[in-house]
C-alpha cells in the first residue's frame, strides 16, 4: 500500500471511529431514557436483536456483502448456537446495567473486559500474559473497586449485570474471532447470523417474561407516543453501533481495536455525564479515571510484548 493509500485508509478508520463513538454515546443515552420510562430490559434487548435482523439483510445486500458459508450441522450447534446465547445475554445484561445504575458507572465496570479476556484466554487456551499486562489488569480492577465503593447510586443488581455483560462480551469476542478465522465468514454476516439466532431462541423467553405482562397491563400505553419512537431509535442505534464496531475491527488489528474501544468508553462516560447530568463524587471520578488508565496501560503493555516477541523462524 502506497503513502496515499495509507493516508486514505487512516482517514477511513478515523471516520469509522468517530461514527462509532458518536453512535455508541447516543445509543447508551437513548437506552437509558427508554428504560427510565419503559422498565422492560428484556423487551429492549429483543428490539435491539430484532433490529439486527431487520436492518442487516437489506443493508448488506445493497452493500454487496458476501453471503455466509454453509456451516456443518455439528459446528452450528456446538459453536454458533452457544454464541447466539452469549450475544443475547450480553445485550440483556447490558440493558439491565444501564437501567439500574448510571451509564458512567456501568461502563466503568465494563472496563474489566480486558481482565475477563485475559482470565478466560488462560483458562480456555492456556495463554499467559506478561508482567506489564498483569499490572495493568490489577490497575483496572482497583479502579473499578474504587468506583464501586463510592458510587452514589450503587445497586448490587446493576453491578452484577455489568460484570456479567463484561465477562460474556469477552467470551463472545474470543470465540467470534475463532469462528471468523476458522470459517472465513464475513464479520458482518456473522453479526447478522448471531442476531437472528438469538432473536429466534429467545422469542419464547420474551413472550413469557415481558410479553404477558405488557399484554395484561395497559398502563405503559399512556406514554407510548414518546416510548415507541425512542425504542425504535434505540434499536437502530444499537445496530449501527455494532456495524461500526465490526467495521473498525475488520480494518485494524485487535490491539488497535482495543485502544479505540478504550477511547470509546471514555466518550460514552463523558456523554452520559453531560447529557444526563449523573451526579459523581471526586472519588467516583477518580475510580473511573484509574480504570481508564489501566485499560490504556493494558493496551500499551500488549503492544510492547508484541514488539519484543522474537520473529518467526524461516523454513530451511
Amino acid at each position: 500500500m502506497g503513502l496515499e493509500g495509507g493516508r486514505r485508509e487512516a482517514l477511513i478508520v478515523c471516520g469509522l471511529c468517530a461514527a462509532w463513538y458518536a453512535v455508541s454515546s447516543a445509543s447508551n443515552v437513548v437506552g437509558k431514557l427508554v428504560l427510565t420510562d419503559f422498565p422492560f430490559p428484556v423487551t429492549v434487548s429483543m428490539v435491539q436483536l430484532l433490529s439486527i435482523v431487520l436492518y442487516s439483510a437489506p443493508a448488506f445486500r445493497a452493500a454487496g456483502v458476501r453471503r455466509a458459508p454453509e456451516f456443518p450441522r455439528r459446528y452450528f450447534w456446538r459453536v454458533l448456537v452457544p454464541l447466539a446465547f452469549a450475544k443475547f445475554f450480553t445485550t440483556m445484561f447490558s440493558q439491565i446495567s444501564i437501567w439500574k445504575v448510571p451509564i458512567s458507572y456501568a461502563h466503568t465496570v465494563k472496563a474489566t473486559t480486558p481482565l475477563w479476556t485475559a482470565g478466560l484466554a488462560y483458562v480456555l487456551f492456556g495463554e499467559r500474559q506478561p508482567r506489564g499486562v498483569a499490572g495493568a489488569l490489577l490497575l483496572i480492577a482497583g479502579g473499578v473497586a474504587v468506583a464501586s465503593a463510592t458510587e452514589l447510586h450503587f445497586d448490587a443488581a446493576g453491578l452484577g449485570a455489568a460484570l456479567a455483560a463484561a465477562a460474556l462480551l469477552s467470551l463472545q469476542h474470543l470465540y467470534s474471532k475463532r469462528v471468523m478465522r476458522d470459517t472465513g465468514v464475513h464479520h458482518l454476516r456473522l453479526l447478522q447470523l448471531l442476531g437472528g439466532l438469538a432473536t429466534l431462541l429467545f422469542a419464547p423467553v420474551w413472550a413469557w417474561r415481558d410479553g404477558a405482562t405488557l399484554w395484561r397491563e395497559a398502563g405503559w400505553l399512556r406514554d407510548w407516543e414518546r416510548t415507541a419512537p425512542l425504542l425504535a431509535l434505540d434499536g437502530l442505534l444499537a445496530w449501527l453501533q455494532a456495524v461500526c464496531a465490526f467495521s473498525v475491527l475488520w480494518r485494524v488489528s485487535p490491539l488497535a481495536y482495543a485502544v479505540a474501544s478504550a477511547a470509546k468508553r471514555a466518550a460514552v462516560v463523558g456523554a452520559s455525564l453531560l447529557v444526563l447530568r449523573n451526579p459523581a463524587s471526586a472519588a467516583n471520578v477518580a475510580g473511573m479515571a484509574l480504570a481508564a488508565a489501566g485499560v490504556l496501560l493494558y493496551n500499551r503493555a500488549k503492544l510492547r510484548a508484541r514488539e519484543r516477541a522474537p520473529p518467526p523462524l524461516l523454513p530451511v
